[in-house]
């Protein structure tokens, strides 16, 4: 009892030390952001009172210690059911939605009565299991972070907090003459399509800059927030990815993270190493039905919507001939990306924008779903780079990660020297060294 009295007052002083050192973390010119935020006031998140319930939601999950009383087994089916209810009630609300769509339905009340009442029953069941699954994964990670050195006094620094919920909407805001994000901000989540396209050309008129509404997976917000899903490698991966972020923001290279591109591009391919290293430790050993690869994760990040297969006809072939080779999106993105940064580069702004759109085309007509490939998409995107080609170009900030990564003798060893970073010198030093 006592250590658990002391863990909440150990969490406490950090959501403090977080709250503090957040705000330090995205700094922005102040006329353009103010400017911008003329467009999306109306539509942000409150993260502060998200934060709020969010943490004491956790307190209590931690003074009930549910956890110590459920066998390992025991927890481990706890999470699969949680996992196994989200994928029941995802595919409900498609059906509802389906109901509400069909134009031969006249009355929806009665067609969905059936739907509705299941959805009552699935989300009273996920309502009760969801405190006990979230707990379960938080101590899962703490272990392995645990047995990899990641601790200070035996707990990880912050101890390891998440909650699922519905996340924000993220305005990209980048310079036109160049791929540089000067400006985010956080839109309520589920914001109408009209809406975000409404706030994108308000802001790119306004401020002559290119501008893009993106979903994202998971904050490193304190407790760190987490995307719905059924996928559940993908869940694991996030945790840990928002985890490590949270634990860079209470050094250096987490507080600086908004002082330069260098410097977001460090934090995100630092996360995006240490989540693709520890989700398939985990998963292997509690989860071994669940598979994932550094590939299969990093891709999370920023593969579009991938298309129904549908025929394409190729010109000049003949049925029964060789099908062509597979299409490979990251090379084909890293090539947009590199063209891109030639073109602007050389000043040909118009010329560069015109390019990207006609790739955007491009990858439709290979199957994958683009709604803008902009400037603020690559600034986005590209931050991304734990993985060679992509969207990242040939930014060299992530090969140099990637180095020391290389180089360095443990994760734990690459985590705590990169932490203390605060410019892209520094790690062009280290590697150097």
């Amino acid at each position: 009892m006592f250590k658990r009295l002391e863990l909440i007052t150990g969490y406490l002083i950090l959501l403090f030390l977080v709250g503090f050192f957040i705000p330090a973390s995205s700094p922005h010119a102040e006329s353009n952001y103010d400017r911008a935020r003329a467009f999306t006031r109306p539509h942000e998140f409150n993260f502060d009172m998200w934060t709020a319930d969010a943490f004491w939601l956790k307190i209590e999950q931690s003074a009930l210690g549910l956890p110590d009383y459920v066998q390992r087994e025991d927890q481990i089916s706890v999470v699969m059911e949680s996992v196994r209810l989200t994928e029941s009630i995802m595919r409900a609300e498609a059906a509802l939605q389906l109901v509400y769509t069909d134009p031969n339905i006249k009355d929806k009340g009665k067609a969905s009565a059936h739907i509705r009442a299941e959805l009552d029953r699935l989300n009273a069941r996920q309502n009760q299991i969801t405190p006990l699954a979230e707990s379960v994964l938080e101590i899962q990670v703490a272990q392995i972070l645990s047995e990899l050195g990641l601790t200070l006094g035996g707990q990880p620094t912050p101890p390891v907090l998440y909650h699922v919920t519905p996340l924000p909407m993220n305005l990209i805001v980048s310079r036109r003459d160049r791929i540089e994000r000067i400006s985010s901000i956080s839109l309520q989540p589920n914001t109408p399509l009209e809406k975000q396209i409404e706030i994108e050309d308000g802001v790119a008129k306004a401020l002559d800059v290119s501008t893009l509404v993106v979903p994202v997976g998971g904050i490193g917000s304190y407790p760190s927030m987490v995307m719905r899903t059924y996928d559940f490698t993908w869940q694991v991966g996030t945790v840990i990815h928002e985890w490590t972020h949270n634990f860079l923001t209470l050094r250096p290279l987490g507080v600086n993270y908004g002082t330069s591109p260098e410097l977001q591009t460090m934090n995100e391919t630092t996360a995006s190493i240490v989540e693709n290293e520890i989700a398939p430790i985990l998963l292997a050993r509690y989860y071994p039905t669940y598979s994932a690869s550094p590939l299969d994760l990093g891709l999370v990040a920023w593969t579009p919507l991938r298309l129904p297969p549908f025929s394409l006809k190729m010109g000049g072939e003949k049925e029964g001939s060789n099908d062509p080779p597979p299409f490979d999106f990251r090379a084909e993105m890293h090539t947009t990306r590199v063209r891109a940064d030639e073109l602007l580069a050389a000043g040909k702004i118009e010329e560069a924008e015109a390019y990207m759109e006609a790739r955007r085309q491009f990858f439709w007509d290979n199957g994958y779903a683009i709604r803008k490939l902009n400037q603020a998409y690559f600034a986005f995107y590209g931050a991304y780079a734990d993985i060679p080609g992509g969207p990242a170009g040939e930014d060299p900030v992530g090969p140099a990660v990637r180095a020391l990564r290389a180089q360095s003798a443990s994760l734990a060893d690459f985590l705590y020297t990169i932490a203390w970073m605060d410019s892209y010198e520094d790690l062009l030093a280290a590697i150097e060294q």
